[in-house]
């Protein structure tokens, strides 16, 4: 079985290689290509994969491909895992945002509409492409904004492209041990959104539902990440509870305040941090450099709500990342092993509030056939009136990365429930065009 990863330099694809160097079932990826638009970084992160392969029988094959077409043919699965801009970018993208006093987190917010804006147009080449050269192939897209980007491929690939994400994943777990759960894989979670909005509603353990019980206790609530970030008293008002990255909806004020006042953005951190790596790669520093990143994850709103250093349980391999999350997708589908998954597929008739084509993160059963999101109780109104407003947001990203028009990338901007003001909207645009010269595919209408 052959796997080509796009963005085959990023510093996360060692994850993904010792995710298969432990897989020891039967038909496993024998042979990995690597493509990136920057050369130097597969020959980095190929030095790394080598260490890990070391004295290890069977280890798939590692090859480079320099273009993409080349990378594209004879692969049964794609895993896109792109950043255009890179982090450089991705700095900018905060940068600007909060030079608006407004949010620029890579996903959420200004930043996200920044970054889609870009990546729309590449992820829609690179579909085409797959499409043209590897038909049968399946994608896995990791390519943030993973719901908006997964969407955008879909109008070409169909129900063959599959977004992933590992937040879900982590928060069934967390809350699954704060009820004493030995095996989070006992539990059915009930968890319905889109990608970075969404909400962990319910926690069945032999068909009862826990998560009451959870609500219900103040101290079970205190004892992981979630219940610390966003507070006991909100989490049982709301009933439920939310992906971590709802904490930039429901604590504005506070995050863009952290954000300003902090000597350095996310982006900016992790440029300057991965630059040290590439610069003298090795197994041993991508460790180092991994965990630093992964403790520091979030620090700002952690840091607001006073919610602590992260638990060792959520940090390094082995802690249920978006490598496991994609190789049991990939051993799903190829080896017609019925899994359930928390995946970003279209909507079909899931979610009434949306129409078929959108793109919602949601459990679902995978076989051989792909995809087949599980039926779902509907949102309460104010989780629904979150969920519409970035779909709208996310649809005008697509119209805009499609028709190059400016007017709906100022409404992207604009109607986002964290843009304040058309008169902020048409500056960020304008800011993010400057920072980007790549944007001006927007003044076309």
């Amino acid at each position: 079985m052959r796997l080509t990863i796009l963005g085959g330099g990023g510093f996360r694809v060692p994850l993904v290689y010792g995710a298969l160097l432990a897989d020891r079932a039967e038909g496993p990826v024998t042979h990995v290509t690597l493509h990136d638009v920057d050369p130097a970084r597969p020959a980095a992160i190929g030095a790394v994969l080598a260490e890990q392969a070391a004295g290890i029988d069977g280890a798939p094959e590692v090859t480079v491909a320099t273009g993409l077409d080349e990378a594209l043919r004879g692969a049964d699965f794609v895993f896109s895992a792109i950043r255009v801009g890179g982090l450089e970018g991705r700095a900018a993208d905060e940068r600007v945002a909060l030079a608006e006093g407004v949010l620029g987190q890579e996903t959420v917010g200004a930043g996200g509409v920044a970054y889609g804006l870009r990546t729309v147009p590449v992820a829609m080449g690179i579909a085409r492409r797959i499409a043209a050269l590897a038909p049968d192939a399946w994608t896995i897209n990791f390519t943030n904004p993973a719901g908006l980007v997964t969407e955008a491929m879909s109008r070409v690939l169909g129900d063959r492209v599959i977004g992933i994400c590992d937040s879900p994943v982590g928060l069934g777990r967390r809350v699954a041990r704060a009820l004493g759960v030995a095996d989070p894989a006992d539990a059915w979670i009930d968890y319905v959104g889109l990608n970075h909005l969404g909400w962990l509603r319910g926690l069945r353990i032999a068909g009862r539902d826990a998560l009451p019980r959870l609500l219900a206790d103040p101290d079970a609530l205190g004892s992981f990440e979630e219940g610390r970030l966003f507070g006991a008293e909100w989490l049982t008002s709301l009933g439920a509870i939310p992906n971590e990255y709802l904490h930039y909806y429901y604590f504005t004020r506070e995050t863009v305040t952290a954000y300003r006042s902090a000597g350095q953005t996310r982006g900016a951190f992790l440029r300057d941090q991965q630059a040290a790596f590439y610069a003298e790669p090795s197994l041993k520093s991508w460790e180092a450099t991994r965990a630093e990143r992964e403790a520091t994850y979030m620090a700002d709103s952690r840091a607001t709500a006073g919610a602590g250093e992260r638990a060792p349980a959520d940090l390094g391999p082995g802690s249920g990342g978006y490598e496991q999350v994609a190789l049991a997708l990939m051993r799903a589908i190829a080896r017609d092993e019925r899994a359930t998954l928390i995946l970003n597929v279209r909507n079909g008739t899931t979610l009434s509030l949306l129409d078929a084509d959108a793109v919602i993160e949601v459990p679902c059963l995978v076989d051989a056939n792909g995809a087949h999101p599980y039926a779902a109780a509907p949102l309460p109104g104010h989780a629904a009136g979150l969920v519409t407003s970035v779909k709208t947001v996310e649809r005008e990203v697509i119209a805009a990365a499609d028709s190059g028009s400016r007017a709906a990338a100022v409404r992207a901007f604009a109607l986002h429930p964290l843009v304040d003001s058309v008169t902020v909207a048409r500056r960020l645009l304008d800011g993010y065009t400057h920072a980007h010269p790549g944007l001006a595919y927007l003044d076309r209408k």
